[in-house]
């Protein structure tokens, strides 16, 4: 397959993933709605000071949950200055909520990968890693989408292609709601606040 070819058909699978996320996750809003979603906050990793860690670890806040790569070139960055300004945003709040973001590249997202990474952005987001088993499932209970996409020009020759919504899950580790990546930061801030303070459940 020529460069040319393999970058269509790049191009295709990212916007047949973009347009297969948006609707898998308004199919979940929708279940939520009916109290029946099928998203649910079940994870065993290890967070990037190198300590393992299961949801439990984080019951009692708000979780607002993030999968990317710490070499995903636009998306993944982006969507974390976002979450930083959100947290910032939010100020008192934010003590009732925790970012995390899990990697989909854990052959490369060690702790020590993701802590370096996440300096760039607020202390307050974790970073989560794992086995490539235990980052399926976590991606399973979170019903994310990734895949690794094999390109020789780039650093250790692939990239990963991953939906990029972020979830809202309450303090049981429940479906609350989730945002797109591109959400602007006063509207997640605002929803994030109304439902710490309970004037939204859905």
């Amino acid at each position: 397959m020529t460069r040319r070819a393999l970058g269509v058909l790049l191009v295709v699978v990212v916007v047949a993933a973009a347009a297969g996320g948006w609707l898998l996750a308004h199919r979940l809003a929708a279940d939520a709605g009916g109290g029946q979603a099928l998203i649910t906050s079940r994870f065993s990793l290890v967070d990037d000071s190198g300590q393992a860690v299961t949801e439990k670890d984080y019951a009692g806040r708000w979780q607002l949950v993030f999968f990317g790569f710490t070499y995903c070139p636009d998306v993944c960055p982006t969507t974390l200055a976002t979450v930083s300004a959100v947290m910032e945003e939010l100020g008192e709040d934010a003590d009732q909520v925790v970012p995390l973001f899990v990697t989909v590249d854990p052959e490369r997202d060690t702790p020590a990968a993701l802590a370096e990474y996440l300096a760039n952005f607020d202390p307050r987001i974790v970073g989560l890693t794992g086995t490539p088993e235990q980052i399926k499932a976590a991606a399973k209970a979170f019903r994310v989408y990734y895949a690794k996409v094999e390109q020789d020009d780039l650093p250790g020759g692939y990239t990963m292609d991953h939906s990029a919504f972020l979830y809202l899950m309450d303090p049981e580790g429940a479906y609350a709601t989730h945002f797109s990546h591109q959400t602007d930061v006063a509207e997640m801030a605002g929803a994030i606040r109304d439902f710490v303070h309970g004037e939204r459940t859905s």
